[in-house]
């Protein structure tokens, strides 16, 4: 088969106003994408890509599937977002509203009004573009933002409202074309686990749990956020990340020999609940759910929080936080 030269028209949005436009599962491909001068328009990019820079947009509502590299927002006001990303940033922007997934802490640079919540959504393609993109669902640090430029008494970014509703900030398409993508906006399938990330804690309560690589280590995970959210517990954090011999004896102190045999099969993942009974929740679940399986679990309220910080201070070092 001979390969098509791309051309740059078919990866670009440029001059649009009032219209509703995307691009479809597949037709991206991990392309480079460019959107720029629109204004009241609805733009949809239901696929993977390398990088995508959006310049001078007006009140445009925006979903970006999986991107591997960076996104970059320059000179746009009142836009309203899904991004889903390796790299977040922002320049010269005012009231963008942004459902962010991001692997990397987000930056904003002379930007004001930025409001950000946890990316929630559904498609049946989307998690094979994230892997495509070199995504990890697990590793999503939506709300540590920093700002480039602060200005002293001034805060230039804050938090969507914790019941924000995805759809009224980014309807689902209108369009013939783009209504053959099945999206789901309910939280309990969004792709990305909802977190808490830097909102209040309920509770000084909160509870790690790590599973170990293998065939079933993103659905145990899933299936334990549903059986604990279920109970009213609150899912703060998820990561995704390689540990070694000597960082498993720092998080996993005494229990650490059970543990290191299984660091060579891959990645580990751990989530931290948060709530009054979390260790008690999770090790009734984990001994009920998945008895058969390896997984570390905070033994008492008082370690946990240790064995938190303990965790995400590795974590954040390895990311290069």
């Amino acid at each position: 088969m001979v390969e098509r030269p791309v051309d740059p028209k078919d990866y670009t949005f440029s001059g649009l106003k009032d219209e509703t436009v995307g691009r479809l599962p597949g037709k991206v491909a991990g392309q480079q994408f460019i959107i720029q001068d629109c204004e009241n328009c609805s733009i949809y990019i239901f696929d993977h890509s390398a990088t995508i820079t959006i310049d001078d947009c007006v009140n445009c509502q925006i979903f970006l599937g999986p991107i591997k590299g960076s996104v970059f927002f320059r000179d746009c006001k009142d836009c309203k977002c899904i991004v889903a990303c390796q790299q977040f940033r922002t320049r010269d922007c005012r009231k963008l509203e942004v459902f962010l997934c991001c692997a990397t802490q987000p930056i904003i640079e002379s930007s004001t009004g930025m409001k950000f919540g946890c990316f929630q959504y559904y498609y049946p393609e989307l998690a094979l573009q994230f892997k495509d993109a070199g995504l990890s669902i697990f590793n999503n640090t939506w709300s540590d933002i920093h700002d480039f430029t602060p200005v002293s008494g001034e805060n230039n970014w804050g938090l969507l409202p914790e019941d924000a509703v995805v759809q009224d900030y980014v309807p689902l398409p209108s369009s013939e074309e783009l209504k053959a993508v099945r999206i789901s906006t309910d939280a309990t399938r969004s792709i990305i686990p909802i977190t808490r990330g830097r909102r209040q804690k309920s509770s000084d309560e909160s509870c790690l749990v790590v599973f170990f690589a293998g065939d079933y280590t993103t659905a145990n995970a899933r299936k334990l956020i549903d059986e604990m959210t279920g109970k009213g517990f609150q899912l703060v954090q998820t990561k995704e990340v390689s540990m070694k011999a000597e960082e498993a004896h720092r998080v996993f102190q005494q229990h650490a020999p059970e543990f290191i045999p299984l660091l060579e099969e891959g990645p580990v993942v751990a989530l931290e609940f948060n709530g009054d009974g979390a260790v008690e929740g999770c090790q009734s679940t984990i001994n009920d759910v998945f008895s058969g399986t390896k997984v570390f679990v905070s033994e008492s309220k008082a370690s946990a929080s240790q064995d938190v910080e303990n965790f995400y201070n590795f974590a954040d070092m390895q990311m290069g936080m």
